[in-house]
């Protein structure tokens, strides 16, 4: 007879003092589904790491996790959202409906071994340098986890996992929901791979991307440039511009832009450039302030040169919308999980890690982080679960799956994310959102609560996508 509940006690190298909190029935099944899948989830997370296919390309890596969510019993609906790389996999019936957002995409051109020494993989190739490869198979462990509870008949309601491509470029998950795939549900969780283990009470940077197209005339560059008008002359502009608004923009705001056009020769009058820029700031009302001065830029650039100029929404996403209840929920469930345990091999190669990159050698964190003050205000990164937190409330956390201060986007995480590290902090990450999971099902209150929080914070606004076309542009990623 399967006890009720029992006493789980975990410690940790590093001090942190021992849990000693009473776990249900249905959640110890969680750990157990999680723990019997050791193998197969770090083999399938590996399979990723050593695709690291970038956004709206995840062919491999969708099918993968669309195969194994198959293989798990889950009706799979692939190429969701006119993107080959989406999908959505289904179990169950009827009320509450939760859903699990999970990742797949990497970053290009920072491909790395599995070691704690520079060397690429697959040199110029991409690499998981976000760990996105322990995001979307630690997701779908908590789905399946839940699943097999929905199939025992010991919980009732629909579980969703989504599979969500190109999150670090294209934003897909804008897509997903300018769609309505997100609309029936009653609660949303994911994770996301970090250098702590903690409930999520912070918010994000809301983001929008534009393309400037300048256009000229062609002529001599040494012949008869008074004939030409250059394309290039309005974007140097542009961008002299946006580096003088620098100074007067708020510490929140963020302003950064690459070329991709400046023209193809020297000899001749450039007749056509580009820029792709990215604004953000913690308050989407902010950043639609510093993009109408952008534009103006823009315009005003285009008038010095003498050539036209067009400006184009690409996308964007919001800031995060946090969710204190349901983060209180999965603090609970990360305590009751207690520490992750990290040995003296993989606290070195963190270590080392640290050293190459000329950061303080402070390995790896595996105790489990307060519960911080609910913050709007933030610095930091930007993320398209933004949208979905709009949506729905969403519950979030992250797990520990790289060296602390290490740099993030880069080969040092590349290294973490496709060994024991990183899969140490998926594993917990799968444990911990099936719990809340769980808890989700279970409790009416934590759900009409949630709710509540939900529509107080988003005080009636309605979510409408930063989109100029609904179409994923698939073709045009490079």
């Amino acid at each position: 007879m399967l006890l009720l509940c029992f006493g789980l006690a975990i410690g940790s190298a590093s001090g942190q003092k021992k849990s000693k909190i009473k776990i249900s029935a249905n959640k110890q099944a969680v750990i157990k589904s999680v723990d019997s899948r050791h193998s197969e989830l770090t083999s399938l997370s590996d399979e990723i790491w050593a695709y690291a296919e970038i956004a709206f390309q995840e062919k491999k890596s969708s099918k993968a996790l669309a195969d194994y969510a198959e293989a798990q019993g889950f009706k799979v609906e692939r190429g969701v959202a006119q993107i080959p790389t989406a999908f959505v996999a289904s179990y169950g019936s009827g009320k509450p409906v939760i859903g699990v957002l999970g990742e797949y995409d990497a970053l290009p051109g920072i491909s790395q071994k599995a070691q704690p020494t520079k060397e690429a993989y697959e040199e110029g190739g991409a690499g998981q340098g976000c760990g996105h490869n322990l995001f979307g198979v630690g997701s779908l462990a908590a789905a399946i986890s839940v699943k097999e509870l929905i199939e025992q008949g010991k919980l009732k309601g629909t579980i969703k996992f989504f599979g969500t491509p190109a999150e670090e470029s294209g934003n897909g998950k804008v897509y997903m929901a300018h769609a309505g795939l997100f609309d029936e549900l009653d609660l949303c969780f994911d994770w996301h791979p970090g250098t702590e283990t903690e409930a999520a009470t912070q918010s994000s940077t809301a983001l929008v991307e534009y393309n400037i197209e300048f256009f000229g005339k062609a002529a001599h560059a040494a012949g008869d440039p008074w004939n030409g008008r250059s394309a290039l002359d309005g974007l140097e502009l542009f961008t002299d511009g946006i580096n003088m608004l620098r100074e007067h923009i708020k510490p929140s705001s963020r302003m950064h832009y690459v070329i991709q056009n400046g023209g193809d020769v020297p000899n001749v009058v450039p007749e056509y450039a580009k820029a792709w820029i990215w604004v953000r700031d913690s308050k989407r009302e902010e950043m639609d302030k510093l993009v109408e001065r952008m534009k103006e830029v823009a315009r005003g650039a285009g008038i010095m040169a003498g050539v036209e100029v067009k400006t184009t929404l690409l996308s964007g996403t919001y800031e995060l919308l946090v969710n204190r209840t349901g983060a209180e929920y999965m603090h609970k469930n990360l305590m009751a999980l207690g520490p992750i345990q990290f040995t003296n091999e993989e606290q070195n190669f963190a270590k080392a890690i640290q050293r190459a990159t000329g950061v303080d050698e402070d390995g790896l964190i595996g105790e489990i982080g307060p519960l911080r003050a609910t913050s709007d205000q933030t610095e930091g990164g930007s993320t398209d679960t933004g949208d979905v937190s709009w949506i729905v409330p969403t519950i979030r956390m992250s797990a520990t799956t790289g060296a602390v201060n290490a740099p993030w986007h880069s080969w040092a995480e590349v290294a973490c994310a496709g060994m024991s590290i990183g899969h140490k902090g998926m594993m917990h990450a799968a444990k911990a959102i099936g719990m809340t999971i769980v808890d989700a099902f279970e409790n009416e209150k934590l759900r009409t609560d949630a709710r509540a929080e939900f529509d107080e914070r988003r005080k009636g606004h309605v979510y409408k996508a930063y989109l100029s076309d609904p179409t994923p542009p698939i073709q045009s990623e490079k």
